[in-house]
């Protein structure tokens, strides 16, 4: 169990998301950077899918009631157990009182706080996720504040890990990049938009403006027209899907988008690069390039086959670590 000693607003449990309820009018929630949840949970031995906290601001303090062990990945931020720094992507054992502190963002904006066997909240719909609008699941429906306690889910001894470990995150951006990369598809209205418009979506960077939140990341540069006119009969959307309202700015739909929206879409950024977007903060820089659907079927598998060699390699030391007890 953890004691939240301080946390700025806006930090949720998530776990992968709710699907299935689409047609219903339920959106997805889930992690906004589910690459960075599924390795916190996989250095703890948990599904890679189990609920953790996710934190998109610091600096953020949390007591251990009782021994055990957890897991933090994402954003760096400075963080300490008492006065000892820790990496990045960390995981490891932690004994009751010890104090775990999460300082400034300097790279990225979301930090995964994960516990073994996952935050025990109940499951609602199939998923563990908070609907903040709809204000039910993750814990009691709402954000965490200071002076909650959060259980593990799985409460003994059996299994924990017992010595520390790290692993290495992709970087949101490539090394000498001013902008993240986003892999993205043509969608369904991309052909109405002017050729000068389609032009300067795949060529130029986009900021990401102060008015972006887990429903979508608003977006500055230049103005996309349309060669069409006339509103559209309102459709599906989902999360990376690129709307272009009125004003010619794009805004990417994210983890908490609506399930429907009249806006034409010109693209839609594939899920494996949806954490990127995830981990960029107001002011830096997106810039999407077209791929082919292919190419987005051999990114998801790359993804695939990078966490399953980071799963067996985990596995593996805690086999040898075991034997050497």
């Amino acid at each position: 169990m953890i004691e939240v000693l301080s946390i700025p607003p806006l930090a949720t449990v998530q776990d992968l998301g709710r699907d299935g309820h689409w047609y219903q009018g339920l959106g997805r929630a889930g992690a906004m950077d589910a690459l960075a949840l599924r390795v916190a949970n996989l250095l703890l031995g948990n599904d890679e899918g189990a609920a953790a906290v996710e934190i998109p601001l610091t600096p953020a303090r949390f007591r251990f009631i009782r021994d055990g062990a957890f897991a933090i990945a994402g954003a760096t931020c400075a963080a300490r157990l008492d006065d000892i720094a820790l990496p990045r992507v960390w995981g490891g054992p932690v004994r009751s009182g010890q104090v775990l502190h999460l300082g400034p963002m300097t790279c990225g904006a979301r930090v995964y706080l994960a516990l073994p066997g996952g935050i025990d909240v109940p499951e609602v719909l199939g998923a563990r996720s908070t609907q903040l609008r709809e204000q039910f699941g993750g814990f009691h429906g709402r954000v965490i504040r200071p002076k909650d306690m959060l259980e593990a889910a799985r409460k003994d001894s059996d299994g924990l890990i017992t010595q520390a470990q790290s692993a290495a995150l992709p970087a949101p951006r490539a090394a000498g990049d001013a902008a993240i990369t986003l892999r993205a598809l043509p969608s369904s209205e991309h052909d109405s938009f002017t050729a000068g418009a389609q032009s300067a979506f795949w060529s130029r960077p986009y900021r990401v403006t102060e008015k972006s939140n887990r429903q979508g990341f608003r977006l500055e540069g230049e103005v996309l027209d349309r060669d069409s006119t006339g509103e559209l009969r309102s459709h599906g959307i989902v999360p990376g899907i690129v709307q272009v309202p009125g004003g010619g700015q794009p805004i990417i739909q994210l983890s908490d988008s609506a399930t429907m929206g009249g806006y034409p879409k010109i693209a839609a950024v594939i899920e494996p690069d949806l954490w990127r977007i995830a981990q960029a903060r107001p002011g830096e820089l997106v810039q999407f390039r077209q791929i082919t659907l292919a190419e987005a079927a051999a990114a998801e598998a790359d993804q695939r086959a990078w966490l399953a060699a980071l799963k067996s390699g985990l596995s593996a030391l805690a086999e040898q670590t075991r034997s050497w007890a």
